[in-house]
């Protein structure tokens, strides 16, 4: 009688499968994912800085801080006593990086020169406020 031979191979299939329910539910879920907005407070016509390679600061109406490149759709948060750190990072990939700082209109101003005075003592010199035109907000 001859013995039988085990297989040593991994049979791939369950792993696969798992990796379809993943990929379909992680699809299902991604339009439900809510992006936060800031209503930005409405001013004059005036020359918009270049947004193609600038990094956004926003500000959000509970005071909470947020980084987000003009290229992606997406922020990253971060809390007050990291943004100087991050701020000193991006300036040291590119010394000549813009910043446009995106706060909320019910915001309290302070929050906003604090955020002003948080980025100059890091160094950055490229530094705009975004604002909405007054004819889009009617």
């Amino acid at each position: 009688m001859r013995q039988r031979r085990l297989m040593n191979q991994i049979n791939v299939v369950p792993y696969i499968d798992v990796m379809l329910v993943l990929l379909v539910i992680f699809m299902v879920t991604a339009p439900m994912i809510q992006q936060g907005t800031i209503n930005v407070p409405s001013a004059g016509a005036g020359t918009p800085p270049p947004q193609s390679e600038a990094i956004f600061i926003e500000v959000k109406a509970d005071g909470a801080y947020a980084l987000r490149a003009s290229n992606s759709g997406s922020s990253r948060p971060v809390r007050r006593d990291q943004l100087s750190t991050a701020l000193k990072d991006a300036l040291a990939k590119n010394p000549e990086q813009p910043f446009l700082v995106a706060a909320d209109s019910k915001l309290d101003y302070q929050k906003v020169i604090d955020v002003l005075e948080t980025a100059r003592d890091a160094g950055v010199r490229k530094i705009s406020l975004v604002t909405q035109s007054a004819t889009s907000q009617k």
